[in-house]
């Protein structure tokens, strides 16, 4: 199954949290339940970029952070799978092995006002 197709995947329009809850730069995680399913996405944020993703390492499966909402590097520049240490662009780019070349799954996510929501 895929992600999209998980039931406990958020449809649109659901208020994930303010925007100044999410560190600048850093990320959140987010976590939902329906039916003994778990949906588990994360959003980035650096500057104007605001960009949401699958927790899911594309190589592994397994969620990127071990530590809560730390999805970035020290330096703030890359998106870390801490399972392995594989490196992400910020817009979802495999930028080392194993993920080279892979890419993160986006969640639509929008800033309304000064809140975050899914889209």
């Amino acid at each position: 199954m895929s992600a999209a197709d998980n039931p406990a995947r958020p449809g649109p329009d659901v208020r994930l949290c303010a925007l100044e809850e999410i560190a600048d730069p850093g990320g959140k995680g987010f976590r939902f339940r329906v039916e003994g399913r778990i949906f588990a996405g994360f959003v980035v944020r650096k500057g104007e970029l605001l960009a949401g993703y699958v927790d899911s390492c594309p190589h592994a499966g397994w969620p990127l952070a071990t530590l809560d909402d730390r999805y970035l590097t020290r330096d703030a520049g890359h998106i870390l799978c801490t399972g392995h240490g594989a490196l992400f662009t910020l817009d979802g780019q495999g930028a080392t092995n194993p993920c080279l070349g892979l890419r993160l799954t986006p969640w639509a996510i929008e800033v309304r006002g000064d809140e975050v929501f899914t889209a």
